[in-house]
């Protein structure tokens, strides 16, 4: 079964998460069809830009709690989308949480729809947004993220561009992403690379700063009880026992 469903319009690739009956959750074998995806298009010189969207209500519900990718996968696809040598453009229609924020906070310009919502959910499962933090603290507004990370609360796409999560927010997607597609298509691809790697260059020193300890803090968190009991009440959609 194919997880990444690609077409490719005027030199712009189109990468889609399709895995909608989990929502699609950043299982071991999503992040490593993605990956491959990726590579392909950052080497094809007829792609000039990647928009990275989805299928169904949501853009990705975050880690697959069934078939969770390593936390050493997704730093690699984190650092993958931020390496690449082409722009990737989020698209989102539906609702992001969790590890699916890691995914639109690595990509270079992010477009969501007015009506999305997004949260770190994963304080109320008892574990942390550990590796995701690497490209998501570098550009974000540190105190509006706080309130995030500690509550899990759902917030607005509006909150999200105000948090710098989002680029923009439109009731119309597209409308909102043809003239940046446009541009990047008027764009020659070596100053988009060049450019890219400038604008990713802080990015990137958090990863080679901190990547090993917080895939230490992923998986050491994964494996304690409370992650357990939290995993647990999730798939038994009931409350934990912490919750008081």
């Amino acid at each position: 079964m194919t997880l990444i469903a690609r077409t490719r319009v005027r030199a712009v690739e189109t990468l889609s998460l399709d895995s909608p009956h989990n929502r699609n959750a950043l299982s071991a074998a999503l992040v490593g069809e993605l990956a491959g995806a990726l590579t392909d298009a950052g080497e094809d010189t007829g792609v000039r830009a990647i928009v990275l969207t989805h299928s169904g209500n949501t853009f990705s519900a975050g880690a697959d709690l069934k078939d969770p990718p390593r936390p050493e996968a997704l730093v690699a696809l984190l650092r993958q989308i931020i390496e690449l040598p082409k722009p990737v453009v989020a698209r989102v229609t539906g609702h992001v949480r969790a590890g699916g924020l890691g995914l639109l906070a690595a990509c270079d310009i992010a477009v969501a729809a007015t009506d999305a919502t997004f949260a770190f959910t994963e304080v109320r499962i008892g574990v942390a947004p550990a590796v995701i933090s690497l490209p998501i603290l570098p550009r974000t507004d540190p105190r509006a993220l706080a309130r995030h990370y500690l509550t899990g609360e759902r917030f607005a796409a509006s909150e999200a561009v105000a948090t710098g999560l989002l680029t923009t927010c439109d009731s119309d997607v597209d409308k909102a992403l043809d003239p940046i597609l446009e541009g990047l298509r008027r764009s020659a691809p070596d100053a988009l690379a060049e450019t890219k790697r400038l604008l990713t260059a802080r990015v990137l020193e958090a990863f080679d700063r901190d990547a090993a300890d917080l895939t230490a803090l992923s998986a050491r968190l994964f494996s304690s009880p409370q992650a357990r009991e939290g995993m647990t009440a999730f798939l038994e959609r009931r409350d934990p026992a912490w919750v008081v």
